[in-house]
């Protein structure tokens, strides 16, 4: 686990004699430039924290191991581990926690790890005494929301998730606004911009204790046509894993066909011509703009 605080925190539901929440962060600062593919037409980018093992499961089995260290030291104490699995407020827990501060793209920033953090937390009935948060440093920068290729940014410190390019290529179902889609550009899984453009991003260290978090070779910089050619057994299979698995192979065609769209590649139209007869109607639908782009 790169870093650690606690907070003294009393969450409602969960058990009444919850005395503190631990907040935990895990790095996971890319080699390379995350922004170095955006204007290859042929690949998809794909988010830096999706490249490698899937988050939850390596996160939680660390949390885990710590829980049981906790519980040894302190016989009788109860605890439990969240890692995205409930509606934990991670980013303002570990504010308070003294792990970073909220940006202005609503991430938490790490003077240490810059915008690159898995966060955690542990619910327990110890009693520890709590960290001090830290100074909000983001002054007069404005390189997040200036970055932001949808503008989902209304003010700093404020998010708007239906104009996220994360939230439209992972939580959206169904056809993405048309609006949107040009912004997009090659992106298919997720967006590092705000992230990527962090001036405190300089103080951060490549990941080379999580192993885990280290992409995979095909995930890197894979070829659109290869992943427009996927039926659902082929998608299982490539993402196999990885936290993209959890959006389908349909949610994943919508989002390789507007890449398709948006990169002016005339190999790509008969990949893309294929995915107009698709089960999937937002399939069909987004292959049918695609192809109406490439044919422009």
């Amino acid at each position: 686990m790169e870093e650690r605080a606690h907070h003294r925190e009393r969450p409602a539901g969960l058990w009444p004699e919850v005395r503190t929440v631990i907040s935990l962060g895990m790095s996971y600062a890319p080699r390379t430039d995350p922004l170095a593919l955006a204007g290859e037409s042929g690949i998809g980018r794909i988010s830096t924290y999706a490249q490698g093992a899937d988050y939850h499961d390596v996160m939680k089995r660390r949390l885990k191991e710590l829980g049981r260290w906790l519980v040894a030291a302190a016989p009788g104490a109860e605890l439990k581990v969240f890692v995205d699995t409930a509606p934990v407020m991670e980013k303002p827990l570990a504010e308070a926690a003294g792990l970073g501060w909220q940006g202005k793209h609503t991430n938490l920033v790490s003077r240490t790890h810059g915008s690159w953090l898995f966060l955690g937390a542990i619910y327990t009935t110890l009693e520890l005494a709590p960290d001090a948060p830290v100074r909000t440093t983001c002054g007069s920068c404005d390189a997040c929301q200036t970055a932001c290729p949808t503008d989902a940014f209304p003010a700093p410190y404020r998010l708007d998730a239906r104009r996220c390019i994360s939230y439209l290529t992972i939580e959206h179902k169904g056809p993405i606004p048309e609006e949107f889609r040009a912004g997009i550009g090659n992106r298919i899984y997720g967006c590092d911009d705000c992230l990527a453009v962090c001036p405190w991003n300089k103080f951060a260290q490549a990941a080379q204790a999580n192993l885990a978090f280290l992409p995979r070779a095909e995930l890197t910089a894979p070829a659109l046509a290869d992943l427009l050619a996927l039926d659902d057994a082929g998608f299982r299979e490539v993402f196999s894993g990885s936290p993209i698995k959890r959006i389908g192979r349909d949610r994943m065609m919508r989002n390789c066909l507007i890449a398709a769209g948006n990169s002016g590649d005339a190999a790509l139209m008969e990949p893309v011509r294929a995915l107009l007869e698709d089960a999937d109607e937002t399939v069909r639908e987004a292959a049918a703009w695609a192809l109406a782009r490439l044919a422009a």
